[in-house]
C-alpha cells in the first residue's frame, strides 16, 4: 500500500457509509492512525448517513492491535492509550447511527474488540475469532473485558484469553460473536442488504435503540424499566410515529423522513 493510501477508506452510497480498514499488508492491524481516523469519522458522521458498514480490505477484518508500532510506555501512557480506545469505541457504539460489521479472515484482539461495538455483525465462513493478548504478555485495553463479556459471558472470555483459543466462524456465530453467518465472499453483500433495511427505519428509533439497549442492560431492573418508558414516550410522538401508524392502517411500508 502506498504511503498516501488512507488507513480507513470511506465511501458513501445514499444513506449508507462504507468504512474499510485499509492496511492489507498488516492484515489490517489497528495503529494509532486508524484509531484517529475512526474518531474523526464517528465524531462528525456526514449528514444523511443513517447506517455505517465497517469491513476490512485484503481478506481480513482486523488482526488486532499493531504491536510493531507499540513502544515501551510508562503505566500512565498505557492508561491514556487504552482510555483513548475506550473513547473511540464508545463513539462507534453510542454515536446514534447503527453500525454493521462485515467480518472475514482474522477477527482478533483489538479487531474483535471493535467488532463488539457494532450493532449487527455478519461473518464469513473461514473467518477466525481470537483474543491473543495474553500470549503477548498484555491485557486487553480496547473494551473487550466489558463488551465481549456481555456477548459471550465472562467465564468463556476468561478461558478464551487464558488459552488463546481460536473460534471458527461457525462457532463464533453460535456464541453470538456474529448474528449472521454467510459463505466466503458474501459478508459485505449481506451487510449492505441489512444496512439498507435498517436505513429504512425511523432514524429516531434507530438512535434510541443504539443509545438505550446496552445501557438498560447494565441498569438495575427498575431503573431499566423507567429508562424504557422514557424511550417509549420519546418514540411515540412526532412525525415518525404518525407516519408509522398511518402506514400500518393503510397497509403499506412507512416512508420515514
Amino acid at each position: 500500500m502506498s504511503s498516501d493510501e488512507p488507513v480507513l477508506k470511506t465511501s458513501i452510497e445514499g444513506p449508507v457509509a462504507f468504512l474499510a480498514f485499509n492496511r492489507p499488508a498488516k492484515r489490517n492491524a489497528i495503529n494509532d492512525s486508524t484509531v484517529d481516523a475512526m474518531e474523526a469519522f464517528f465524531s462528525a458522521i456526514p449528514h444523511g448517513v443513517r447506517v455505517v458498514v465497517l469491513s476490512g480490505n485484503g481478506g481480513h477484518f482486523s488482526s488486532g492491535l499493531d504491536l510493531s508500532e507499540q513502544v515501551q510506555r510508562e503505566p500512565q501512557a498505557v492508561l491514556r492509550h487504552s482510555r483513548n480506545w475506550h473513547a473511540v469505541t464508545s463513539l462507534i457504539q453510542f454515536g446514534g447511527v447503527p453500525v454493521v460489521a462485515a467480518m472475514n479472515g482474522a477477527v482478533m484482539g483489538g479487531g474483535l474488540e471493535i467488532a463488539a461495538t457494532c450493532h449487527v455483525r455478519v461473518v464469513e465462513s473461514g473467518a477466525l475469532f481470537r483474543m491473543p493478548e495474553a500470549q503477548r504478555g498484555i491485557f486487553v485495553g480496547g473494551g473487550g473485558s466489558v463488551r465481549l463479556s456481555a456477548i459471550i459471558g465472562p467465564d468463556r472470555l476468561t478461558e478464551m484469553m487464558l488459552t488463546g483459543r481460536t473460534y471458527s466462524a461457525e462457532e463464533g456465530h453460535q456464541l453470538g460473536l456474529a448474528h449472521y453467518l454467510v459463505g466466503e465472499g458474501d459478508a459485505l453483500g449481506k451487510a449492505r442488504e441489512l444496512a439498507l433495511q435498517i436505513a429504512g427505519n425511523s432514524a429516531t428509533i434507530n438512535y434510541l435503540i443504539v443509545q438505550s439497549i446496552a445501557r438498560i442492560a447494565r441498569m438495575p431492573a427498575e431503573d431499566g424499566l423507567y429508562a424504557e418508558s422514557l424511550a417509549a414516550a420519546l418514540s411515540q410522538t412526532g412525525a415518525d410515529a404518525e407516519e408509522g401508524l398511518r402506514a400500518f392502517l393503510e397497509k403499506r411500508k412507512p416512508r420515514f423522513a
